[in-house]
């Protein structure tokens, strides 16, 4: 899911501006890269609480529903970089602790809620917030997703 996440925001340095608006949401590179890593450190976190034997934190994220100042700033190389690097991190972080667990772990978590197992299935749809902002390299053939 992130080498594909990853290959649309390589697109996304052409970005003019304009917010893409999906269903009642608005997004752009920075809300698109944003929302994946709240959602990968979210699950993250539930997955640690739930393994110590903890009550997973609530959330307090406004999610997609909220869109800041911040999100609309121009989207450069630089940022591209930044957050290639960050989250290649989150999910290298997330490949090292489910590889860390046994099948029955994976299957038979502890705790309320999805296995972890679900858990990482679950995350494998954040791409839904590359989609959303697409493939900026042009339009017609080329503007399909990179595969």
């Amino acid at each position: 899911m992130m080498d594909r996440f990853l290959a649309f925001a390589e697109t996304w340095t052409a970005w003019d501006g304009t917010p893409a608006r999906i269903d009642d949401r608005v997004y752009t590179p920075h809300k698109s890269i944003r929302r994946v890593a709240d959602h990968l450190i979210d699950h993250l976190a539930e997955l640690e609480a739930r393994l110590a034997g903890e009550e997973p934190q609530t959330d307090h994220w406004h999610a997609s529903m909220s869109t800041t100042e911040a999100d609309r700033a121009p989207f450069t190389e630089e940022d591209l970089d930044e957050a290639r690097s960050r989250l290649t991190r989150l999910t290298r972080i997330w490949m090292d602790r489910l590889n860390s667990l046994t099948p029955e772990q994976l299957d038979h978590s502890p705790g309320d809620g999805w296995t972890f197992r679900q858990l990482a299935f679950h995350l494998t749809g954040s791409i839904y917030y590359a989609e959303a902002m697409g493939d900026l390299r042009g339009s017609g053939e080329e503007n399909r997703p990179p595969s």
